[in-house]
């Protein structure tokens, strides 16, 4: 990325503020980085363990699977699931609340008396489920922020910070010179001057 610059004081105090704005900001963005990646590796172990619970829990409830047809479908349903926002590292991030569910009115003396078990169970398996989705969901949002504060990082770091210190550089070259060149032709000139006084006086 060219910066764009003038030979002049106004140009060399504006870059000289653009530098400072980015040198203070890189510490703050680092810290940002580093936290969203450890929060995304937090968010990616929750989201797998809860996986794996899942599915140990589908596992430990198979006994139960020939009993699962006398089961009355829509027995229990999900009416909602309440999120809040959860700021990680200065990100926002759902997180499960609670998970409402509807419970079909059944009469515990005819059904057999595991239903209120397998209740029970469904309610786990989909707060497992559930919230295994969520921890990915907000795993995938705060590496999409990662990536965005690692570029903001690197073009920081390798371009606009080397790049405005690189022009700063240049205009007070130019300035320098300038001011030599400035100094060297009033040399010239009053040495000319004097020169030409000593003739006239001479003369």
């Amino acid at each position: 990325m060219a910066i764009k610059f003038q030979y002049n004081k106004t140009s060399l105090t504006n870059l000289g503020k653009q530098l400072k704005v980015r040198q203070k900001a890189l510490p703050t963005l680092k810290n940002k980085e580093a936290a969203l990646r450890a929060s995304v590796l937090v968010a990616k172990r929750e989201s797998e363990r809860l996986a794996a619970e899942l599915e140990d829990a589908l596992k430990r409830y198979d006994y139960l699977a020939a009993l699962w047809n006398e089961f009355e479908p829509g027995l229990i349903r999900i009416t909602d699931v309440r999120m809040r926002t959860v700021k990680v590292a200065g990100v926002k991030t759902p997180q499960v609340d609670e998970i409402l569910y509807e419970l079909m009115p059944f009469n515990a003396f005819v059904k057999p008396a595991w239903y209120a078990d397998g209740v029970s169970i469904l309610k786990e398996l989909t707060r497992l489920g559930i919230e295994s989705e969520v921890y990915e969901e907000k795993r995938r949002i705060l590496e999409f922020n990662r990536k965005k504060t690692t570029q903001k990082v690197n073009l920081y770091e390798k371009v606009q910070i080397p790049g405005y210190q690189e022009a700063i550089r240049k205009i007070k070259r130019y300035m320098e010179d300038e001011e030599n060149l400035s100094k060297a032709s009033s040399k010239i000139v009053k040495t000319r001057h004097a020169a030409e006084e000593e003739e006239e006086a001479e003369g």
